[in-house]
């Protein structure tokens, strides 16, 4: 897990908000980044405040004069400024245990011991070495680092034994969605459409039939995922780092982000189906039998409004609003960062308590990676209860094949997985599509 550090809130963005041409920024826009340089929840708040209040301050500029190229790029700035800090908080918030049980552990376990660094072991080969070369009694007078035998013994180089992996983005999908555990092979739901008919009569009146209601099925069945890496078994044997867990960890975050892209668009070939397959006018509009999710327009042929997203909002059902959340990308969010209400108030806010999230009109923000990006005719947002619309199903158990014979001298692991997907409940849930209003 990715620790957060005073330098990494200071680096939020600090690149995007200097580089300015040759028009200079005032003080005030640079300050939240400039004075976010401590690791104290309340003073990362109040910065993250400033930064909002510059931001709106900015926009408010740029509102007034359109045509102003520089300071529609201050604003960009600024707001990309916002979303970082914002970022950086949640990140702070949900990694200050874990790293300070991280600390804790790294120093209970320093200790240089027995000619070793740090906590590896000793080389004996080396320390021989450096013992024989120590034992020589005459040095040459001139000493240097570049050859062993002149004095680079005396100067090991130390280090990392943690590998720092390439950023992959996992979607948040599974930990709103309704989640089911399986032991076989497959998991069938049944639905009612509650259409039974009814009518009011005299007390001598004919009681003709009524309508009767019908039932709907849909079957969930788990796709496979698979890994199969190979390491020598050599390495295996003298890496300083385990690399079995490594490689393990790595394979499970595969995973997760593989399943998070079915879980959004998976065409359901050996794979779930996505959710957004299922809006109006996609794939599996049809699959359903309560029918597709509902869809409605932002308000603009290529971009968001403050209107589109109240609409969509007030649209769902009260039943499900209690639980429901806004679905979108990071890119998309930093456009919708800039509307407002009727009475121009900014529908989005910060998170100014630790563990409560970004709001939107109210509504918490869940941000998903793989969501599609502003532009004419995307789904760029979902609004509504996603533990009631979406179901994952999982085959309980991840298989893991250690071979060492089929692909000598390496270690094949193999690794496999099933899981399934696919919408639950279409009306709990609505989509956001970037069109004007017709």
């Amino acid at each position: 897990m990715k620790n957060v550090t005073p330098a990494a809130v200071e680096q939020a963005a600090p690149m995007h908000l200097l580089d300015l041409g040759s028009r200079p920024m005032p003080r005030a826009i640079l300050s939240p980044v400039i004075r976010a340089d401590n690791t104290d929840p309340k003073k990362m708040l109040a910065d993250l405040a400033k930064a909002f209040e510059d931001f709106k301050a900015a926009n408010e500029e740029t509102i007034k004069a359109k045509a102003d190229v520089v300071a529609s790029e201050k604003v960009e700035r600024v707001n990309t400024a916002v979303g970082a800090l914002q970022t950086k908080f949640d990140e702070y918030t949900v990694n200050a245990k874990a790293a300070l049980d991280e600390l804790n552990a790294k120093l209970a376990a320093a200790q240089i011991g027995a000619g070793g660094v740090g906590d590896v072991p000793a080389d004996p080969e080396y320390l021989g070495a450096y013992k024989a070369w120590m034992r020589k009694g005459s040095v040459s007078a001139a000493m240097d680092k570049g050859t062993d035998s002149n004095g680079g013994y005396l100067t090991p180089i130390e280090w990392d034994r943690s590998l720092t992996g390439r950023l992959k983005q996992v979607s948040p999908i599974r930990a709103n969605a309704r989640v089911v555990r399986i032991s076989v092979a497959g998991f069938k739901k049944l639905f009612t459409d509650r259409a039974v008919g009814s009518g009011w009569v005299g007390e001598t009146a004919s009681r003709p039939a009524t309508s009767t209601p019908g039932i709907g099925s849909l079957d969930f069945v788990p796709g496979e995922l698979y890994a199969n890496p190979a390491i020598s078994q050599q390495l295996l044997d003298d890496s300083a780092i385990n690399l079995e867990d490594w490689l393990g960890e790595e394979v499970e975050f595969e995973f997760a982000r593989q399943e998070g892209i079915a879980f959004l668009s998976g065409d359901g070939a050996n794979k779930p189906f996505g959710i957004l397959t299922y809006v109006t006018g996609a794939a599996n509009a049809a699959k359903h039998p309560w029918g597709a999710i509902a869809v409605g327009n932002s308000g603009a042929a290529a971009a968001l409004t403050g209107d589109g997203f109240i609409d969509l909002m007030y649209s769902l059902p009260g039943d499900f609003a209690a639980n429901a959340k806004l679905y979108i990308n990071r890119l998309s969010l930093g456009a919708a960062r800039k509307l407002k209400d009727g009475q121009g108030n900014y529908l989005w806010q910060p998170a100014y308590q630790q563990g409560q999230p970004q709001t939107l009109n109210g509504s918490p923000i869940v941000e998903v990676p793989d969501m599609p990006v502003v532009a004419a005719g995307n789904i760029v947002a979902l609004y509504g209860d996603m533990a009631a619309t979406y179901q994952v199903i999982d085959r309980i158990g991840v298989s893991v094949l250690r071979d060492p014979y089929t692909s000598k001298p390496y270690v094949q692991f193999y690794t496999v997985k099933r899981v399934g997907g696919g919408v639950y409940n279409p009306e709990p849930m609505r989509a956001l599509k970037v069109a004007a209003n017709s």
